[in-house]
């Protein structure tokens, strides 16, 4: 007697269509309550509202190449503002003849950039390359020998000056960071108390005030006849401040580091420093690689703060494009295009550190 297997009816049927695809995934995430439906229904028309104005002022009325006379009398975007000041707002009062330098310096730095992505570069010779590429960054911009005239320090600005300040500032700031933490791990009482002492003041204060003090009050205690580059003391409050905040962060992965690690070192006979650079660091830095990112990337923005002191960074040659009468009245488009610039520089940042999460496998 032959068996009938029911099954062989329902093989070919498929879900219903509410349940999957685009449809089903809008019903369990946007509509599976009803006051999910009502935010939902009150975000679109929030959207309806805002997008399409800004994409008819941003696009379909904006002036790219226009006179500032044009711009005033149209409601749209004025782009031109950017496409006429744009050597200006990149670099500062560089002169326009020598301007090739820096773009050169920058060119060389993103390439540096680019290549240190890659973890398969990373051996002593990317280091060696680091060093050769910053002497001939630092060649270029300020000159003086093989031919290159000498350009004054005090005329370099724009997206050039802002690199030097971040990039340097977090090259700088990150090892600073991870001696400030093993100083407040140590067990001598005098270096784990000068190192809680310098934690806790710099934490205690804001950037701006450490900014006010090394171009205002700094000089006062040199001696006569002596100055110092004001970037040069921009730049050193800025690593100061930053390895405060990268100190307590690598603090935290030391402490979550367990008992067993160093008594596993103590058990093969390695010494403090091998210990810490072979089995403890390696294992703490990767461990907060995403709160060391979040710290380096508000470093990066914060540099924009230099602007008080009058350094003609990328944001204040965007101020002072502003403040000529020809262009008032479009600080939106200006600044619009500095955060895009801030924007891509903290995406590459925060990729990056997802990318070597990954490859590290910190969840592991």
């Amino acid at each position: 007697m032959a068996v009938y297997d029911i099954t062989e009816d329902y093989q070919d049927l498929k879900p219903p269509v509410i349940n999957t695809g685009v449809i089903g995934w809008l019903r369990n995430n946007l509509f599976n309550t009803w006051y999910n439906s009502l935010l939902t229904l009150l975000f679109l028309y929030l959207l309806w509202m805002v997008v399409p104005p800004f994409i008819r002022w941003a696009l379909i009325d904006s002036h790219w190449a226009s006179t500032s006379a044009e711009c005033h009398q149209s409601g749209g975007a004025c782009w031109s503002i950017i496409h006429a000041n744009i050597r200006f707002i990149i670099f500062g009062f560089y002169p326009p003849a020598e301007q090739w330098r820096p773009l050169t310096a920058m060119i060389i730095l993103f390439a540096l950039l680019m290549v240190s992505r890659n973890r398969k570069w990373w051996s002593r010779y990317l280091i060696f390359t680091w060093i050769a590429g910053l002497v001939v960054m630092g060649w270029l911009m300020k000159g003086g020998i093989f031919g290159l005239t000498a350009i004054d320090s005090s005329q370099w600005g724009g997206l050039p000056l802002t690199l030097t300040l971040s990039v340097f500032g977090l090259a700088a700031a990150y090892p600073l960071g991870v001696i400030l933490a093993l100083g407040r791990q140590s067990k001598l009482p005098v270096i784990r108390s000068l190192t809680i002492i310098y934690i806790e003041m710099i934490r205690g204060v804001p950037l701006i005030s450490l900014l006010f003090m090394s171009a205002i009050i700094f000089p006062l205690f040199l001696p006569e006849g002596v100055t110092i580059n004001k970037i040069i003391r921009a730049q050193a409050a800025i690593i100061m401040f930053t390895a405060a905040y990268v100190a307590e962060v690598v603090r935290g992965g030391l402490q979550a580091m367990p008992k067993g690690q160093y008594e596993a070192a103590d058990s093969i006979g390695l010494n403090y420093v091998q210990t810490m650079r072979l089995i403890i660091l390696p294992q703490a830095l990767k461990i907060v690689i995403p709160p060391t990112v979040s710290i380096l990337i508000s470093a990066f923005k914060d540099t924009s703060l230099v602007v008080i002191i009058a350094l003609y960074d990328l944001l204040k040659t965007t101020q002072s494009t502003l403040s000529n009468p020809k262009w008032m009245g479009f600080s939106t488009e200006a600044y619009l295009f500095v955060a895009l610039i801030y924007f891509i520089c903290c995406y590459f940042m925060s990729t990056w550190s997802r990318k070597l999460e990954k490859e590290l496998s910190t969840d592991r």
